[in-house]
Formats: structure tokens, C-alpha cells, sequence
């Protein structure tokens, strides 16, 4: 018999939750198969089995659990099962699956037969001519009648309460309490402390986001073929604010005690929303990686977070970070200080505005970008310039290959 043990995850986490077993007690597991979904308060990983046995579980999915406590353990002298050792194929006996098949195609055609053939739903001769007459969507309206028979008073109430939720209880006031998750307790701890403990300040401008949106168009196919990942918009935020931070370091450092660290490298944090929370991995040297590197990198990132695979290494240590409220449909926000880092970049909805240029009025896709900063490290001057820096090079994406004007960077200007 072999314990499997809570592994140590990070410095500072002293506990963790059990989120499922992928594996039931009593079932014979393999080496190295994934047995249990364990979440600290920074991420979630998987448990894998040490060696091959029968499985006994000592926790319950939702307990809390310390640091080297006793997880499970496996019975490494039982042994495999035969219907482990030779899984049935999907051909074997066809000829006893085939009247199940059959017996639901029969079951099926019964079905269709009995429903209303104008509605596709059952229903009565009288309701089915009411839902006809009156256009009224069948998935709007709660059946009474035997095996879900649509009756004529269901067709009234639905008509006369056209906005009720189809199905919904009327008045309900039912409460289901929840317990947080240690992700979730740790990104509300650090909300709360970023703001009690920065002078947060947020500087809003807008961009102009034609010029990308027309480079996108035209070299979208290229780039694909050549580099095997869609051109986004991720990298061009990413590289015009490298350039922007390389100008204004204090927006790239944060305060540490009495001292200000400032980095000559740009650790990019991304925000991302994962099943279980907003997670925000981390784009090392940023700065070095071309266009199609960032954008791979963002793919491999977004994909972990989405799957809850992202390592407490991946998540630690960005130096700037940018969140895009935009595929949401937000607007303008004022976005939170991931800390101890001292800003965040807020990218939102591109809508079409009409804007006044020399004296005309023209329809542009804008965007409005959201800069909130730390006062305390931060000026003002320092803040609007790095967000001005920012739509410059946004709006002449040929400026991101230099950080300049070619043509001035040719003549020395």
C-alpha cells in the first residue's frame, strides 16, 4: 500500500481544496493517471498516481486539505482487472446492438409521429392552430397536458405573460448559498488590497483602430500561412506598450518597502477569465518576442487558463498587465492594479463613432483605453504621456518596428 500525499505547490500555500476525483474509489488506476483536481488560492493542478493499483480515496470532494496530508492511497498488490486488460472494442456484438438502435429509431419516428407536423411540438389540434395563428414560439410556452402535451391554456398563459421565462417559477425567492473557492478568496484579497493600498488614479484616451484593423485584413492570410496563428490585436497592444514602457520606466516598476524596482525588461501579464476566476499569466521578455511569438503565446496561455493548466510559474511576477474588456462588450471601465505591480492597461468594444476630422465628420472604429495607475510612483505627466505614447504607435503600426518614424529614423531626425 503507497499514500498518495498533497503535494507542495508554492511557498506561501500551506492548504489546498479538493475539486474532484477523476478516478472512484475502488477503481484500478495506472501509473502516472490523473486521479484527483486539487485548487490552491493562485491555481489549479492535477494529481497523478504513483504507482498502478486500486484506488482508495481519504478525502471528500470540497474538503480543505493541508500540505502533505494523505490523499488517497493505492494498492499497488491487487491485481488488474481483466476488463481493464482487454476493453471491449465499439464493434463487438453488433448484433446486439442493432435492436437497441433500431428500437430508438422506432421510438423516434413514434415521437415525431405524435407531434403537432405545422409546431414540431406536441400539441393539441386546437392549440397547434392557436400557436399558427398567433405566431407564438413553442419554446415559450409551458406544456400541462400528459407526456408534455401543449393544451390550449398553455398557449393563452404563454400570450398573455409574453416576457415570463418559458418553464420558470413564478415568485420563486429561493436562496442557494455556495462556499468560495480559494481562487476566488485570493483574487477578492487582492482587490480589496490593491485598492486600500495604492493611490489608484485612471487616465482614459481613445485609438483610432482602423490602420490595424486594415493591416489585419490585408496580410491575415499571410501571417497564418507563414506562422500557423491568427494576427490578433493582443500583439499589437503588446509591443506598443513595451516601446511605451521602455520610455516611461516608472509605469513599469512598483514600490517595494522604501525602495522603487525598476526593470529593464517588460513581463507582460495577461488577464484572462477561466472557468474558475480571473487568472492573469504572465508573457515573459515581452519586448524580445516578435509579433507571431506573442500572439503563439497568448494561444498557449488563454488555452491553459481556459483548461485550468497553468503553472504557479506562469502566473508570477509580470511587471505590466493588460486586460481587454472589450470581447465582453465593455465599453470603458476603470480597470484594478494587478499588485504590487503599479499599472494596468485597459483595451474595450471597438465601435463605430462619428469624429471630427479637419472639419468633417467621419464614421471611425474607436476604441476607448483605459491607463489606472499607482499616484504614489506614477505622475500624471508620466501617465498621459505613456497612454498618448501608446495611440501613437497604435494608430501608425508601422512606427512598432522601431518604436520611430522610418523615414525619420533614416534621415537621423
Amino acid at each position: 500500500m503507497i499514500d498518495i500525499k498533497v503535494p507542495t505547490v508554492g511557498e506561501s500555500i500551506s492548504e489546498v481544496t479538493l475539486l474532484k476525483w477523476t478516478k472512484n474509489d475502488g477503481d484500478y488506476v495506472d501509473r502516472d493517471e490523473v486521479i484527483a483536481e486539487l485548487e490552491s488560492e493562485k491555481a489549479t493542478f492535477e494529481v497523478n498516481a504513483e504507482k498502478a493499483g486500486v484506488l482508495k480515496t481519504a478525502a471528500k470532494e470540497g474538503d480543505t486539505l493541508k500540505i502533505g496530508d494523505t490523499l488517497a492511497s493505492i494498492d499497488e498488490s491487487a491485481a488488474k482487472p481483466e476488463s481493464a486488460k482487454q476493453p471491449e472494442t465499439a464493434t463487438a456484438k453488433p448484433e446486439a446492438a442493432q435492436p437497441k438502435a433500431e428500437e430508438k429509431k422506432t421510438a423516434a419516428v413514434e415521437e415525431k409521429s405524435s407531434a403537432s407536423p405545422d409546431a414540431g411540438v406536441k400539441a393539441t389540434p386546437v392549440a397547434s392552430a392557436m400557436i399558427a395563428d398567433k405566431k407564438v414560439n413553442p419554446s415559450t410556452i409551458t406544456p400541462s397536458g400528459a407526456n408534455g402535451k401543449i393544451l390550449k391554456d398553455d398557449v393563452l398563459a404563454a400570450l398573455s405573460s409574453p416576457g415570463r421565462l418559458p418553464g420558470a417559477a413564478l415568485f420563486t425567492r429561493s436562496e442557494k448559498p455556495e462556499k468560495m473557492s480559494n481562487l476566488r478568496k485570493t483574487i477578492s484579497r487582492r482587490l480589496v488590497e490593491a485598492k486600500n493600498t495604492t493611490a489608484m488614479l485612471t487616465t482614459f484616451n481613445e485609438v483610432d483602430m482602423k490602420p490595424i484593423m486594415d493591416l489585419r485584413t490585408k496580410y491575415k492570410e499571410a501571417f497564418n500561412k507563414k506562422h500557423g496563428v491568427n494576427l490578433g490585436f493582443m500583439s499589437f497592444f503588446t509591443k506598443a506598450a513595451c516601446y511605451a514602457l521602455k520610455e516611461w520606466p516608472s509605469v513599469n516598476a512598483y514600490i517595494d518597502g522604501d525602495n522603487i524596482i525598476y526593470h529593464d525588461y517588460c513581463d507582460i501579464s495577461i488577464a484572462v477569465s477561466a472557468p474558475r476566476g480571473l487568472v492573469v499569466p504572465v508573457i515573459r521578455n515581452a519586448e524580445s518576442l516578435s509579433m507571431a511569438e506573442i500572439e503563439k503565446k497568448v494561444v498557449e496561455l488563454a488555452t491553459k487558463a481556459k483548461e485550468s493548466k497553468l503553472t504557479i510559474e506562469e502566473m508570477t511576477g509580470g511587471t505590466f498587465t493588460l486586460t481587454n474588456g472589450g470581447v465582453f462588450g465593455s465599453l470603458m471601465s476603470t480597470p484594478i492594479i494587478n499588485i504590487p505591480q503599479s499599472a494596468i492597461l485597459g483595451m474595450h468594444k471597438i465601435q463605430e463613432r462619428p469624429m471630427a476630422i479637419n472639419g468633417q465628420v467621419v464614421i471611425k472604429p474607436m476604441m476607448y483605453l483605459a491607463l489606472s495607475y499607482d499616484h504614489r510612483i506614477i505622475d500624471g505627466r508620466e501617465s498621459v504621456s505613456f497612454l498618448v505614447r501608446v495611440k501613437e504607435l497604435l494608430e501608425n503600426p508601422e512606427l512598432l518596428l522601431f518604436g520611430k518614424d522610418p523615414v525619420k529614423t533614416l534621415l537621423e531626425l
